[in-house]
C-alpha cells in the first residue's frame, strides 16, 4: 500500500487546522443542513436554486473536512528549536537580501499547508525556501527561479519564532 503523504507544519499551523476543522463540523455543517431543510420546504427541487446552492456548499464543506482531517492525521510537527540557532529550518524566520544591493526581506519558512506569502510565510517547497533550508546566517545562496534565471541572496539573520 502506498505510504501516506506527510504534511510538515509547525504546532501553531496544526492548531489552526484543528480550529478550522472544529468550525467546519460544529458551525458550517449544521448551518448548511438547516439551509437545505429550508430550501426543501419550498417545493420543487429541480428548479430550486437555494437548494442547489446549499447542496454545492455542503459538498465543498464535506470535502474540506476530509482534507483537513487527513492533513492533521498526517501532520509532521517541526520544531525550530531542534537545529542550530543560525540554521534555516521550518518554523524559523529568515531575513535575506538579494545581491548586490536590494532591501532586506523577512519570511518565516513553513510547510505548504501554512503558507501565506502576504503574511510573510513561505512554503518549504517554494524555490526560495528550498534553496535557503539548511543554510546558515552569513551564507550566500544561489536561488534558481523559473526560466533558468538564478538570483543570489545573502542570509542576514535567522530567528526562531
Amino acid at each position: 500500500m502506498a505510504e501516506e503523504k506527510t504534511f510538515p507544519m509547525t504546532a501553531a499551523g496544526r492548531d489552526k487546522l484543528q480550529a478550522e476543522l472544529d468550525d467546519l463540523i460544529t458551525n458550517q455543517r449544521p448551518e448548511i443542513t438547516k439551509r437545505i431543510q429550508i430550501a426543501r420546504s419550498y417545493g420543487d427541487l429541480s428548479e430550486n436554486s437555494e437548494y442547489q446552492s446549499a447542496k454545492d456548499e455542503q459538498a465543498f464543506v464535506e470535502g474540506r473536512i476530509v482534507t483537513v482531517r487527513k492533513m492533521i492525521e498526517n501532520a509532521e510537527i517541526i520544531s525550530a528549536s531542534d537545529s542550530d540557532a543560525d540554521e534555516v529550518t521550518l518554523g524559523k524566520a529568515v531575513t535575506f537580501k538579494e545581491l548586490p544591493d536590494e532591501e532586506p526581506e523577512t519570511y518565516t519558512i513553513v510547510g505548504s499547508v501554512e503558507a501565506d506569502p502576504l503574511a510573510g510565510k513561505i512554503s518549504n517547497e517554494s524555490p526560495m525556501a528550498a534553496a535557503l533550508l539548511g543554510k546558515h546566517k552569513g551564507e550566500t545562496v544561489k536561488v534558481p527561479l523559473p526560466n533558468n534565471v538564478e538570483i543570489e541572496v545573502e542570509i542576514l539573520s535567522v530567528e526562531t519564532k
